[in-house]
């Protein structure tokens, strides 16, 4: 997958990045790209839709299968990392549920960063991917009112 990185000014407040309800973030160790992310204040953790998670024999690694379209289930990238943890996060239905968790590199526009992801079953949500407070803490403010502030709209995923 080929990606056109656009770069676009950073607006700053505070010496943090300004970013919009939904942004286009990369996990380039996992491959993946161009993925429109919700940002979401009220989540404390990020999640990242996946199926088929498979625990690898040495029980460090695990594989799973993104989709990287809604729209065509039958595209998939499959990804590995290392497991980081296993936590219960309450979802926002109001339900536990025990996910792992990896951490990864994100990229957005010229900003990299390291978060934790959790990876669960997002098919009912509008993103594939949401962005929690712990991975916005102390380099965002965002702007509920406006989507891609500090990065380009790419309509591979919704």
């Amino acid at each position: 997958m080929t990606t056109e990185t656009q770069s676009i000014p950073n607006i700053e407040i505070d010496n943090k990045t300004l970013v919009g309800a939904v942004e286009s973030i990369d996990l380039p160790v996992l491959g993946l790209t161009n993925i429109n992310t919700r940002i979401d204040t009220g989540a404390q953790t990020s999640a990242l839709h996946v199926d088929h998670i498979v625990v690898h024999e040495d029980k460090k690694h695990l594989s799973f299968e993104f989709h990287p379209d809604f729209h065509d289930i039958d595209k998939t990238i499959r990804c590995k990392a290392e497991i980081h943890a296993r936590r219960w996060v309450k979802s926002s239905n109001g339900e536990r549920e025990r996910r792992y968790v990896i951490k990864t590199q994100a990229v957005m526009n010229a900003i990299e960063w390291d978060i934790e992801l959790t990876l669960t079953d997002r098919s009912t949500m509008t993103h594939l991917m949401l962005l929690g407070r712990e991975a916005l803490a102390g380099q965002f403010v965002v702007d509920p009112g406006s989507d891609f502030v500090a990065s380009t709209e790419v309509n591979t995923s919704k």
